[in-house]
């Protein structure tokens, strides 16, 4: 399943995403993974059970390079039941060239391992693009 939360810069989806990432690590039958280009600054709203990732350091510029990046982290944790991500267009410097491509991808890798995926993004909900309005 893949589920995006989108809405204007401001309008709460971080806080949103992490009700919904805690309240995951108090029934997931795995782990629960948090992923962020800045994991610092909500370090502490998030349960210390939840596996963070910072996208900071690698400099992530494509929606190619970002997914394999989930991958890596997909492959060296088997029993990972839900993936949250925060500032989805942030992490690859706000490109949308790609991100259909993309979505449609992690819905695949989502079925094939049996992944939730939540991503907040800062698109404005009235001129999103009809491939993003399905997961909204």
């Amino acid at each position: 399943m893949v589920e995006l939360l989108i809405g204007k810069k401001g309008t709460g989806k971080t806080k949103v995403l992490i009700e919904n990432v805690n309240n995951a690590a108090q029934v997931a039958n795995g782990n629960v993974v948090f992923v962020s280009n800045d994991t610092s600054r909500n370090m502490y709203d998030i349960k210390s059970s939840v596996r963070m990732y910072d996208t900071s350091e690698f400099n992530i510029a494509s929606w190619e390079e970002f997914l394999g990046f989930l991958c890596g982290i997909i492959s060296g944790n088997f029993d990972i039941t839900n993936i949250f991500i925060d500032g989805t267009l942030k992490i690859v410097h706000h490109s949308m060239d790609g991100f259909e491509e993309f979505l449609t991808r992690i819905e695949e890798i989502g079925k094939k391992f049996n992944i939730s995926f939540v991503m907040s993004v800062s698109i404005d909900a009235d001129t999103a693009p009809d491939y993003i309005k399905k997961y909204v």
